[in-house]
C-alpha cells in the first residue's frame, strides 16, 4: 500500500486540479455581484440518509481556497445521518465560501454514497472474519477519495494502483504464457529491481487453484468469479498457505454466502462504480 505522504499527496493533487478545472481564471458570478469584504455562513445540509464521508476532505478544501475560512463540525466522517441534519458550518469570505461550494458538494456526496453502499456490505459480514475489499473501478482523479471513502464505511483498501502490489490477472498469465511461467518471471523481475511487492494470482478454475499452489511466495490468491461450491472447494484447497480473496458476482444477496465459504476478503467494484450519490446541499444562513 501507498505511504500516509504518498496519500496526502494525492489528494492535494485532486484539490489542486478539480479548482483548476471548477474556477479557471476567476469565479465571474461572485465576483460580478458580491463585494471582495463581504462575509458569509453557511451549512452542510442533509437531505437524504446513510453514513458521511468527506468532512475531513471539505476542510481541506475550504483550507486550500482560503486559510481564513473557519468550519465549525457537528458530525464526523462515518456518522450516519438523515434529512435535515446538519453536517458543519463554514464561515469567512463569501466569494471563497463559493468558490469552494462544488467541489466540496461533488466529493461528499460521492464519497458519502460509497461510504453508505460500504457500510452496508460490511453489516452484511458480521460475525465472520471476511473483510471487504475495493478495487482500481474507480473515477479516474477522483480515486483517494473514493479508497478514503471505503474506509470511512468500515472496509479495507486494496492495492492503490499498478505500482503498489503485483496482481496477475487472466490478462497477464495468458499473455505471458501460463499461470507458472508468469509467477516465474514476476519472481525475476522483483528481484532484478530490488522490488518487495506482494504477490495476488486470479485463479479462473480448481485446476488453475491447483497450479497457484506449486509456487511459494504467493500472498493472495483471488478466486473470480467461482460459484458457491467451487468457493469453498479452493478455500479447502489452498487452507493456510496463503489469503484467500472472492470477487466478481458480488451484490447485497450474494456476499454473505461467500464469507461463509470462508474466504479472507471480498472485493468489490460496487463499492464505488455503481453508488449514487447522497443530496447533501451548501445553504448560506
Amino acid at each position: 500500500m501507498i505511504s500516509e505522504a504518498q496519500f496526502q499527496n494525492e489528494l492535494q493533487i485532486i484539490i489542486q486540479n478539480a479548482i483548476r478545472e471548477d474556477v479557471g481564471d476567476g469565479d465571474h458570478s461572485s465576483l460580478a455581484c458580491i463585494p471582495t469584504t463581504a462575509q458569509g455562513n453557511a451549512k452542510l445540509l442533509v437531505k437524504d440518509t446513510g453514513i458521511i464521508a468527506g468532512v475531513a476532505f471539505a476542510k481541506m478544501v475550504f483550507q486550500y481556497v482560503d486559510p481564513q475560512l473557519k468550519v465549525e463540525t457537528f458530525i464526523e466522517d462515518g456518522s450516519p445521518v438523515n434529512h435535515g441534519d446538519v453536517v458543519f458550518h463554514v464561515s469567512g469570505s463569501s466569494q471563497s465560501i463559493l468558490k469552494a461550494e462544488r467541489l466540496v458538494l461533488n466529493a461528499m456526496q460521492r464519497m458519502s454514497a460509497i461510504a453508505t453502499k460500504t457500510k452496508k456490505y460490511v453489516d452484511l459480514l458480521e460475525g465472520t472474519p471476511t473483510k471487504v475489499l475495493d478495487t482500481r473501478k474507480t473515477t479516474p482523479g477522483f480515486r483517494a477519495c473514493e479508497k478514503w471513502a471505503v474506509t470511512i464505511g468500515g472496509g479495507e483498501n486494496h492495492r492503490f494502483a499498478l505500482y503498489d502490489m503485483i496482481m496477475l490477472k487472466d490478462n497477464h498469465i495468458d499473455f505471458a504464457g501460463g499461470i507458472t511461467k508468469a509467477i516465474a518471471l514476476t519472481k525475476d523481475y522483483l528481484k532484478d529491481h530490488q522490488k518487495d511487492l506482494k504477490i495476488i494470482v486470479e485463479a479462473r478454475n480448481l485446476v488453475e487453484i491447483q497450479e497457484i499452489l506449486q509456487s511459494d511466495g504467493i500472498h493472495r490468491i483471488l478466486i473470480d468469479n467461482f460459484n458457491f461450491e467451487d468457493t469453498k472447494k479452493a478455500v479447502a484447497m489452498i487452507g493456510t498457505q496463503c489469503q484467500t480473496e472472492s470477487s466478481g458476482n458480488i451484490n447485497e444477496n450474494t456476499i454473505r454466502h461467500y464469507a461463509d465459504c470462508g474466504v479472507t476478503y471480498i472485493s468489490s467494484g460496487a463499492l464505488t462504480h455503481s453508488v449514487y450519490n447522497m443530496d447533501l446541499s451548501l445553504k448560506a444562513f
